[in-house]
């Protein structure tokens, strides 16, 4: 289905649900309406994850729809709502295998090992977001400049100054 017949039927759910079921970002055209029927977005995130970028902001809001975008496409967890970038659950999956979303991850979970361990285990660099009381962690240093050695220019200056580091 060609963009312009799904902007014609926007409205129309038997429609939309056959054209997301093709191509998933065809949501973008979709109604108002059908873009927060969880059918509908279901059907394209499965389809294409970046899919979420054009559902509403209630079902960005959903744990369950988020994890299937995640699941699909894991950078997709910076349109999650902020109560989901809270949720250690979606940013975890997530970061497990695209560290950046560590960005997006609240301040809390900035500050737990788990995430951040899991974050920099695949983007060494992101070691920058993490909480000062993360960077300032051995285990983390050393797995986040083994993961890229520029991750040093983010630890903190105790550890900056520690020989096992400096090298």
């Amino acid at each position: 289905m060609e963009e312009d017949e799904v902007k014609k039927n926007s409205n129309n759910k038997t429609k939309i649900m056959e054209a997301v079921s093709l191509k998933g970002k065809l949501l973008e055209f979709a109604s108002s309406n059908l873009k927060d029927d969880e059918d509908v977005v279901k059907k394209a995130i499965e389809n294409d994850g970046e899919a979420i970028e054009f559902a509403s902001d209630r079902l960005k809001n959903n744990k369950e729809i988020m994890m299937i975008a995640i699941k699909n496409a894991p950078w997709t967890a910076c349109y999650a709502s902020e109560k989901l970038k809270s949720d250690k659950e979606i940013i975890l999956k997530s970061v497990e295998k695209y560290g950046q979303t560590l960005y997006y991850a609240s301040e809390e979970l900035r500050d737990d090992k788990e995430v951040v361990k899991a974050a920099i285990s695949n983007k060494g660099l992101i070691l920058k977001y993490a909480s000062l009381r993360l960077r300032d962690d051995e285990e983390l240093a050393q797995i986040a400049v083994e993961q890229d050695p520029r991750a040093v220019h983010f630890l903190s200056e105790r550890l900056k100054k520690n020989e096992k580091f400096k090298k």
